[in-house]
């Protein structure tokens, strides 16, 4: 998948995860980054039990993706929540 590709499922990852997590976007640039992050987490944990992890442009890897985007954005809001106490 070309880079054009992994932004703009990052992005699309990354902002439903968002709406998800805390009904509100983390920003556009944000969104992108931890939908990115999200669909590697998302391969490593899907890899871990066994399934296949983002594929490509698909349906699949969006899920792999949003699932990922959602663990990362609990740790996020974890940690950040943490440090404000």
């Amino acid at each position: 998948m070309s880079i054009i590709g992994w932004i703009v499922l990052g992005l699309i990852a990354g902002f439903i995860a968002s709406k998800i997590v805390n009904n509100a976007g983390e920003g556009i640039f944000l969104d992108i980054i931890l939908g990115i992050v999200g669909a590697v987490v998302g391969g490593f944990i899907f890899s871990a039990f066994g399934a296949a992890g983002v594929t490509g442009f698909n349906i699949y890897s969006m899920i792999v993706a949003i699932v990922g985007a959602i663990v990362v954005l609990w740790l996020y809001h974890a940690i950040a929540g943490a440090r404000r106490v």
